[in-house]
């Protein structure tokens, strides 16, 4: 981690290399650097010789990405998000497109329960009557 001064707040501005990020976050390196690769961490700043720099907004945004995954989207939706955002600029219009996404994961999540729930019932139905038939031989 490398403070350095910022001039808006004059209060030191984190800086970390992607491996202190990925230690951070629990991501491997190489998960940092396909996510900028497709786009979804595209304000990853350079210094000389190419190296990565990462700030607190990149910590955040990666912690978004995570929390996004856990609940289910795909990198294909997150990069629709990221699209979104560019073209809006504002997170005003980019939080009812989360909603939207994560009502339909929700609603697939729902639809998959029943049908584990049909599977499940199916299964112990069946079980019982290949219980029946060991019991009489």
């Amino acid at each position: 981690m490398n403070p350095t001064p910022n001039n808006a707040t004059d209060q030191p501005l984190k800086r970390y290399r992607i491996g202190e990020i990925g230690k951070l976050l629990d991501l491997s390196t190489r998960t940092i650097r396909y996510y900028e690769e497709i786009g979804l961490l595209n304000t990853v700043k350079r210094i000389e010789g190419g190296r990565r720099i990462f700030t607190d907004d990149d910590l955040r945004r990666l912690r978004f990405i995570k929390k996004l995954k856990l609940l289910g989207l795909s990198l294909g939706e997150m990069a629709e998000l990221e699209n979104h955002y560019n073209r809006h600029r504002t997170n005003k219009k980019v939080l009812p497109k989360v909603a939207e996404l994560l009502n339909r994961h929700s609603s697939e999540i729902e639809s998959r329960i029943n049908e584990l729930g049909k599977l499940k019932k199916e299964i112990n139905d069946y079980l019982a009557h290949i219980e029946g038939k060991i019991a009489a031989s």
